[in-house]
């Protein structure tokens, strides 16, 4: 799993890649800001149905 720091670095391409895999993202739910982490991947669990384990081992496997 990457840190948050790691996400953070190539998060440009990381959100456009799962926009790609997943078309009911948008820019709100990938909104990546410091001390808000968890809102995020609430936001991607509520949208996606998967776990924030299953979201971070795709985005690991990016």
């Amino acid at each position: 799993m990457k840190t948050t720091t790691e996400l953070k670095g190539n998060w440009n391409e990381t959100k456009g890649k799962l926009k790609q895999k997943f078309a009911i993202l948008t820019d709100n739910d990938l909104l990546l800001e410091d001390g808000k982490e968890d809102e995020m991947w609430g936001r991607l669990q509520a949208k996606l149905g998967k776990t924030k384990a299953e979201i971070q081992k795709f985005i690991s496997e990016l």
